[in-house]
């Protein structure tokens, strides 16, 4: 339950109480900053978002089955990619994979298999029209993602590679907390 405070008084500044306790990302003992960032973040990654929902629209598919089909021409190899390493490597849920993979066989652009190895999952492939599609998109990607990455050197990439394995592991556990108190509270859960 919020506590209740009166109004400033005239002449008085607001100060919001602050929204993270970790010293290191405190500016003189304010947390102004790591909000900025954050809205930084939500921006940046919804362009990106935005970046991969236009490569979709550019072959008359949707973000994420543009995601699949790109995942399935990077892990397929010679015989083709699992659901669950597939869905590993794009960072989606194996069922929405599934779904999506459904939908790009309907279109012919991938095709499964029976897993010779696990009778229990399918093996999953580019179609000749599939890799055309990608063939054809590269140019337009490839564009975007200079224009994204202009500047950025092996190093800053590094670390922004290992910025993101810690904070995706980080939100892993944050969902899980929201998702207990939620319920501790009766509220509908969160679903990611």
């Amino acid at each position: 339950m919020a506590s209740k405070k009166t109004a400033p008084r005239e002449g008085e500044t607001y100060r919001p109480p602050l929204t993270i306790s970790r010293d290191a990302l405190l500016v003189a003992g304010g947390d102004a900053h790591f909000r900025e960032i954050l809205y930084l973040m939500v921006k940046a990654f919804g362009r990106l978002n935005d970046c991969r929902d236009a490569f979709g629209r550019a072959i008359d598919l949707t973000g994420s089955q543009f995601a699949v089909l790109m995942g399935a021409a990077y892990t397929q190899g010679e015989t083709g990619v699992t659901i669950a390493n597939l869905a590993a490597h794009v960072q989606l849920a194996a069922t929405h994979v599934t779904t999506e993979v459904g939908r790009l066989v309907n279109r012919g652009l991938l095709e499964k298999r029976d897993n010779p190895e696990d009778r229990r999952s399918v093996l999953v492939r580019l179609t000749g029209p599939g890799e055309k599609a990608v063939q054809d998109l590269a140019p337009f990607m490839r564009s975007i993602n200079d224009i994204l990455f202009e500047g950025v050197g092996r190093r800053e990439f590094a670390e922004l590679e290992k910025f993101l394995v810690r904070f995706a592991q980080q939100t892993d556990l944050a969902m899980a907390e929201i998702r207990r108190r939620e319920k501790a509270e009766g509220l509908e859960p969160t679903s990611a």
